[in-house]
């Protein structure tokens, strides 16, 4: 596999025409089972064909039980920069409800590892919106990442995904469905608390100090282009997106032997006018109606604001300067929904 990645990279080098690389992120799948010695190779790797800028982020997405105290130290060495860790929850049965591997004294243990290690730029995920977490427990749960003073904080409602065993347990009713009023009401409960604790709500999912954005995320939301290297990896340039089969053996013969197996879609005007809508509008920023204007034109504008309206009078989305679109407390709970509703149709 290590082998794989690199040539991969060798192969596509000119496929990124910004050579300077302000983040590397090693996330999806488990990362962090990868030595140590095999993450700087791949760093070393990028840095042979791009510019990696002196203070760029470098993130490995980790479980907490990979976090051992060898692990942890051996990483220190590296130019791994930041953790992202997935705790989820700080509740036993919680955890083996979602059937996650750690316990939940892993995930104290590993938080408490990297930082004495001198890690201080950290992420942690939790999950809420599904049926064993009470508001108490919820509470609990972020109040222990506030205690740990983790910069930066990613959550995520709990979804049922098609052919996973949860929708199985779902359909067979062995467990309840999803309650929508309950993951509006841990959301707005998880705004509140997180803002009055000094965190910016500066995406959907995502909570940071002043000024501890996750630069990859961000590039991604601003339309930033990417180069993803891996089984399932996308990448995107602007114009057209591409990912890597998924299966790894068919992964890795492919790399090597010269003949990557992957798929590709080119975007449409509207398609490249929605994804813009739709990660912007997730952001405290907004939508940038200026940048809509110099990049799909006035008649773009024209629309997005047309469409606006509705909302401007349910006071979901508000304008700011005039030039920017952005949501309200409230306008983030159907977040999808309006900006579906800004969306450009085919022509």
């Amino acid at each position: 596999m290590i082998q794989a990645l690199l040539s991969e990279m060798e192969q596509r080098q000119n496929e990124l025409t910004d050579r300077t690389v302000e983040s590397i992120y090693f996330g999806g799948g488990t990362p962090s089972v990868l030595d140590p010695d095999d993450i700087e190779q791949l760093i070393d790797k990028v840095g042979t064909y791009f510019d990696i800028r002196p203070h760029a982020e470098i993130t490995l997405e980790a479980n907490p039980d990979d976090l051992d105290k060898h692990k942890v130290q051996a990483l220190r060495r590296t130019p791994v920069n930041r953790f992202s860790i997935g705790v989820q929850s700080f509740f036993e049965e919680d955890l083996r409800w979602m059937n996650r591997a750690h316990h939940a004294s892993d995930a104290e243990a590993a938080i408490k590892r990297v930082q004495d290690a001198g890690f201080e730029n950290i992420t942690a995920d939790l999950i809420y919106g599904y049926p064993l977490l009470t508001d108490a427990k919820w509470r609990d749960n972020i109040q222990r990442l506030l205690d740990f003073n983790i910069p930066h904080i990613s959550s995520y409602a709990m979804t049922v995904e098609q052919r996973t065993a949860l929708a199985h347990f779902v359909q067979q009713g062995k467990t309840p469905p999803m309650d929508e009023e309950q993951s509006a009401s841990q959301m707005i409960q998880l705004i509140e608390t997180l803002t009055a604790g000094g965190f910016e709500h500066y995406e959907i999912s995502n909570f940071a100090k002043s000024g501890r954005y996750a630069k990859h995320n961000t590039n991604y939301w601003r339309g930033k282009h990417y180069l993803g290297i891996g089984p399932s990896a996308h990448s995107f340039d602007g114009v057209s997106r591409s990912w890597n089969i998924a299966n790894n053996a068919q992964y890795i013969e492919g790399i090597l032997s010269g003949s990557r197996k992957y798929e590709t879609e080119t975007l449409s005007f509207e398609d490249r006018v929605n994804e813009y809508i739709m990660t912007s509008l997730r952001t405290m920023w907004g939508i940038d109606l200026q940048k809509i204007e110099e990049q799909f034109g006035p008649e773009a504008v024209r629309h997005i604001r047309q469409n606006a309206e509705p909302f401007f009078a349910q006071q979901h989305v508000e304008a700011v300067e005039e030039r920017y679109l952005r949501l309200t407390k409230t306008g983030k709970l159907l977040a999808d929904h309006i900006a579906s509703e800004l969306f450009l149709l085919p022509t």
